[in-house]
């Protein structure tokens, strides 16, 4: 059998039009979208206890906003550290760990922590969960040639959307449950990645095109890096100095370059900014949805359940689509910055239109624009998807994981944010047992509102700046000529 002939079974095309699929590739792709589904749903359950979290442990809106944004007070320092780390391990090894610590940390609110115990499990679990998404795209990549790398990044970063859908009536009906209560929603998801852990243990490897596989190419001429790259330049150096294609023909021939350059590249500078707005609708779904459906909206705890994961339906739609299409263009040639740069910023310009709306909407309404503007900002990991083009596989989970971890300030921001918004406008959480007030429910919408606008402002302004600079085919091009030739 043919290199190529042996390449193109990876692809999920060639699998259903040959009736050949290489198993492997795609049940560890399976694994990593239920990896992403235990990731966000431990971050969707905070929000969903609220209300009898708040009330047992007798925390202030602002005290619980700050639990909620203390998820992310390791997440960046752990995440870039692992992202430094993966350039020399192999990632298998690192997604297990994760796993494991994840389902141990669920367990001690389990068994009756406090408030100070859920401070610190929150903590940790951030700084657990910190590499989850640069990793997953690293691993999943290493199974997949550049162009088709897309779609199922695409389809891991669904998985994180799916982890609220599928959790979300599940947690629900376990908090809302007399014989269970919001304890057991933590115990759940304890349980569930212990399980998910030992099937990764089972059936989690490397792939062909991993950088623990074949090493980093010196020259288009040695045969590891034609059979990896399959490049439709005839040599990296063609892209570098005459700009012929996209950099996805010549992404696995890339030399090693001085990260910090990229770390300082407008691309880079785009994508942090715009990950940044992302995180924060991430924060604020998962931490004040819940209580915004339930107070403004007066929802019960099984539609609060329900209509939680409408933003997320709508983020797997749309990171399906824009895979999709992303995938599309590439294979017709369409350079990276078009194909996923610009497709990213518009989308996030959508996000910023509809929660600048939001405010001024109220009822069903209100929740319609949240479902929009919240759901096409779930869209994040095509960031790092974008900018991974613009290295050599053994930088880009460093590259990644930086950014990630840069850009979730703004999951850092948004629970505080929204919080202390709400304390401003004179709302006081009622006591155990009792619904809010008209009064306070409308203090609560004013709080709310304010972070709304102040957020629609941001994702317009970096949505246009997106497809003005995320554009790693000029940024590779740049870093190529002036390290290979001059450096």
């Amino acid at each position: 059998m043919s290199t190529t002939e042996n390449l193109a079974d990876h692809t999920l095309s060639a699998a259903i039009r040959n009736g050949k699929m290489n198993r492997r590739a795609w049940l560890v792709t399976g694994m990593l979208v239920l990896f992403q589904i235990v990731n966000f749903a431990d971050k969707a359950v905070l929000g969903l206890v609220a209300d009898p979290a708040m009330r047992e442990l007798g925390l202030t809106a602002g005290e619980f906003g700050f639990i909620g944004s203390a998820f992310f007070f390791l997440f960046a320092i752990v995440g870039v550290a692992v992202g430094f780390l993966a350039g020399k391990v192999s990632t298998r090894w690192i997604l297990l760990t994760m796993g494991i610590a994840w389902a141990v940390l669920q367990f001690p609110m389990l068994f009756g922590g406090g408030a100070a115990v859920l401070l610190v499990t929150r903590i940790l679990l951030g700084g657990a969960e910190g590499p989850a998404t640069p990793i997953s795209l690293q691993h999943a990549h290493g199974w997949f040639k550049p162009k088709e790398r897309g779609l199922p990044s695409s389809i891991i970063a669904a998985g994180s959307t799916l982890g609220p859908i599928l959790a979300a009536p599940a947690l629900a009906w376990i908090i809302s449950n007399p014989a269970l209560g919001w304890r057991w929603a933590f115990g759940f998801l304890g349980l569930f990645g212990l399980l998910w852990s030992v099937g990764w243990l089972l059936v989690g490897r490397d792939g062909p095109y991993s950088h623990t596989k074949v090493s980093t190419a010196t020259s288009p001429d040695t045969p590891a890096a034609t059979q990896k790259a399959e490049p439709a330049v005839e040599s990296v150096e063609e892209f570098e100095l005459h700009g012929k294609g996209s950099i996805a023909d010549s992404a696995d021939l890339l030399q090693i370059v001085p990260i910090r350059r990229v770390l300082g590249s407008w691309m880079f500078v785009a994508a942090v900014l715009a990950g940044a707005g992302c995180f924060w609708a991430q924060g604020f779904l998962t931490t004040w949805s819940p209580k915004y459906l339930g107070s403004v909206v007066a929802l019960s705890p099984e539609m609060i359940g329900l209509v939680s994961t409408f933003p997320w339906v709508v983020g797997a739609i749309a990171l399906l689509v824009l895979g999709f299409g992303s995938r599309y263009l590439m294979q017709r040639g369409v350079t990276v910055r078009w194909a996923l740069g610009a497709l990213f910023g518009v989308t996030l310009l959508i996000s910023g239109i509809c929660f600048s709306i939001l405010p001024f909407v109220s009822g069903y309404a209100a929740v319609a624009m949240l479902t929009l503007g919240a759901g096409t900002a779930m869209i994040y990991p095509l960031a790092p998807t974008a900018i991974a083009f613009s290295v050599c596989s053994k930088q880009r989970a460093a590259i990644m994981a930086t950014l990630t971890g840069l850009a979730s300030i703004g999951g850092v921001v948004a629970p505080a944010m929204v919080g202390g918004l709400m304390d401003r406008a004179g709302y006081i959480p009622s006591a155990k047992g009792v619904a809010d007030s008209a009064e306070m429910a409308s203090l609560l919408a004013q709080g709310m509102n304010s972070s709304f606008g102040m957020i629609g402002i941001y994702l317009v302004v970096v949505g246009i700046f997106c497809v003005l600079m995320l554009n790693p085919d000029r940024t590779a091009r740049k870093l190529q000529t002036e390290f290979t030739f001059t450096g």
